[in-house]
């Protein structure tokens, strides 16, 4: 039965999804806005995988979502590599530096873990700030071109809104998979108590590089989105204030859960917005935001709801049970 809920709310969600475009026909901007928020959700599913599943903190994710980005725009742009096929190679490369990163770090935990990570996104930052060569251009930033997919340009908002929209589908399909399985059960064994997955057979340093490495594969999938989205990149995107968005995002929608990432990113990208005025306060309105789910809300705004319906239907069948009892 939870499962056939389950399945219906991902259906209302695409089809509310798929209306989006139609509802704001006449804001481009809001489209856009749009665009961001479906290349934002894969990003923070992606944390989600490693730090809500496997347990694994990281301070680093723009570091991948950065590796995605250039990537696909510099082998499409040095080489003549189609885009799409760039896209998959960056996301790969980024997945392939995570596992290298887990393998050593495997064995940190909680605030360690964070500072190497932490350290792994500011190396990424000063390579592609200043460049062996300048292939990067630096901080003169770099542009690319818009995606094709068998010679149709995805060249406007609307058009990238539906493109990001299906791969937003097919990540979330495919996490939900994961998760499902045999490597997600390992995933949160080890989250619950390291010591005690180990006890029970599991490869732990295994597990851990694999959820990195697929959680790195999500976040720079969607940084090439991003690079094709805006055609221009620079270093100041990929800045640490990027990682701790995506944390905020995460944190404050909810871990560990399919919806959780899907309502972080849309509640903070509208008070992005909101706030825009407020740019230079960015990091402040940040911290502000985790602080307030650390303390008052620590399952996040989904996790929250999602406990207070469970915690609601129980007692109804509770006094259900008690009524018919008597």
């Amino acid at each position: 039965m939870n499962k056939l809920r389950l399945n219906w709310s991902y259906i209302a969600v695409t089809v509310a999804a798929v209306c989006l475009p139609a509802v704001f026909s006449g804001f481009p901007y809001a489209i856009l806005i749009c665009c961001f928020i479906m290349l934002y959700i894969i990003a923070v599913s992606g944390l989600d995988i490693v730090f809500g599943y496997c347990g694994q903190i990281s301070m680093g994710h723009a570091a991948f979502f950065a590796i995605g980005a250039y990537g696909s725009a510099l082998l499409h742009g040095y080489l003549g590599i189609p885009i799409p096929l760039t896209m998959l190679l960056g996301s790969i490369a980024a997945a392939a530096v995570g596992a290298l990163i887990a393998y050593p770090a495997s064995k940190l935990v909680f605030h360690f873990l964070s500072l190497a990570t932490l350290a792994f996104g500011e190396i990424v930052y000063q390579l592609i700030s200043h460049s062996p060569g300048n292939i990067t251009n630096n901080f003169v930033g770099y542009y690319t071109e818009s995606v094709s997919l068998f010679g149709f340009q995805i060249n406007t908002n609307q058009r990238f809104f539906y493109f990001a929209l299906a791969c937003t589908l097919i990540f979330l399909i495919a996490k939900q998979r994961l998760i499902d399985s045999k490597v997600g059960r390992a995933f949160t064994a080890i989250r619950e108590s390291r010591q005690a997955a180990d006890g029970m057979g599991i490869n732990v340093r295994k597990y851990k590089v694999m959820a990195f490495a697929t959680s790195a594969f999500y976040t720079a999938f969607a940084g090439a989105m991003y690079a094709h989205l805006v055609k221009y990149i620079s270093p100041d995107t990929f800045m640490q204030k990027q990682s701790v968005m995506f944390l905020t995002m995460l944190l404050f929608g909810g871990t560990a859960s399919m919806f959780g990432p899907i309502c972080g990113v849309a509640i903070v990208m509208v008070l992005n917005e909101l706030l825009r005025s407020a740019e230079r306060y960015q990091m402040l309105i940040y911290g502000g935001m985790l602080l307030m789910v650390i303390v008052l809300i620590p399952g996040g705004i989904y996790g929250t709801a999602e406990t207070f319906v469970k915690d609601h239907m129980k007692k109804r069948k509770g006094m259900k049970a008690g009524a018919e009892s008597q």
